[in-house]
C-alpha cells in the first residue's frame, strides 16, 4: 500500500501527461480538447489506484477474492462512450478518429501512471505528441497527392481528343481516369472534363497550362473533387 502523498504526485503527473496531448488537440480546435483530455487521464489514474489499492482493508478477509484488475480493465472498453461522442460524419468524410484514439492512449497513460509505470507513460506521452503533431504533414502530404483532381474545358468542337490529351499529359497518361466530352450552350465549342487520380496540385496545374497553350481549347478550370 503506497502512502497518501505517492496517490497524489501519481494524480497530478496524469494530468500533466494529459495535458501535454490535449494541447495538440486544442491548437486544432476539437471539442475533445485540453480539459477533457487531462480529466480522461486523471480519471483513469484514479480508478488505476482504486483498482490497485481500494480494497486493501478486505484482502485477508475469509472468503473473499479480489482480482485488482478488474476495475481498470473497464477503462478500455468505457472510454469508448467518450471516444465516439467525438467521432463526426460530415457527408463521406469521417472526423474525429484520431481524437477519439488519442483519448484512448491518454486513458492508458493514466492507467500506467496509477500503477507505477512512470518510464512507460512518459514514453507513451512523447510518442503520442509525435504521431499527432510531427506525422500529419506526411499524412496531408500523402492525402494531398492521392486527391481525385478534375479538369474542365472548353474546347472546339471535335478538336479534342484523348489522343491529343495524352500528347499533352505525357508520361502522367496513366493518371486520367475519365474523360468525358458533352455538347455546350454554343455549337461551336463542346465541354470536356478530365479527372486524374494520384497527381499533385502541380502537376495537374503543369497539365493545364499545356492545354491552355492549345489555339483550339478556349478555357480551362481547375475543380477538386
Amino acid at each position: 500500500m503506497i502512502g497518501n502523498g505517492e496517490m497524489v504526485v501519481r494524480l497530478a503527473l496524469a494530468a500533466l501527461f494529459g495535458s501535454v496531448i490535449g494541447l495538440e488537440r486544442e491548437r486544432l480546435l476539437w471539442a475533445a480538447g485540453l480539459r477533457t483530455h487531462m480529466l480522461v487521464c486523471v480519471g483513469s489514474c484514479l480508478i488505476m489506484l482504486v483498482s490497485a489499492f481500494g480494497f486493501s482493508d478486505v484482502l485477508g478477509t475469509e472468503h473473499v477474492v479480489l482480482d485488482p484488475s478488474r476495475i481498470a480493465a473497464q477503462v478500455v472498453s468505457g472510454i469508448g462512450f467518450l471516444g465516439a461522442g467525438t467521432i463526426l460524419l460530415r457527408g463521406e468524410v469521417v472526423k474525429g478518429l484520431t481524437t477519439a484514439a488519442s483519448l484512448w492512449g491518454v486513458a492508458a497513460i493514466g492507467l500506467a501512471i496509477g500503477s507505477g509505470l512512470y518510464v512507460p507513460a512518459v514514453a507513451a506521452t512523447a510518442l503520442i505528441v509525435g504521431i499527432l503533431a510531427g506525422v500529419k504533414p506526411f499524412e496531408e502530404r500523402w492525402r494531398d497527392r492521392m486527391r481525385v483532381r478534375t479538369l474542365r474545358l472548353t474546347a472546339r468542337t471535335g478538336t479534342l481528343s484523348i489522343d491529343t490529351l495524352q500528347t499533352a499529359t505525357g508520361e502522367r497518361a496513366s493518371r486520367v481516369r475519365s474523360f468525358t466530352v458533352r455538347p455546350s450552350a454554343n455549337p461551336d465549342f463542346d465541354d470536356v472534363t478530365v479527372t486524374f487520380v494520384r497527381l499533385s496540385h502541380t502537376s495537374v496545374a503543369a497539365i493545364a497550362e499545356k492545354l491552355r497553350a492549345m489555339p483550339d481549347v478556349r478555357s480551362v478550370e481547375e475543380a477538386t473533387e
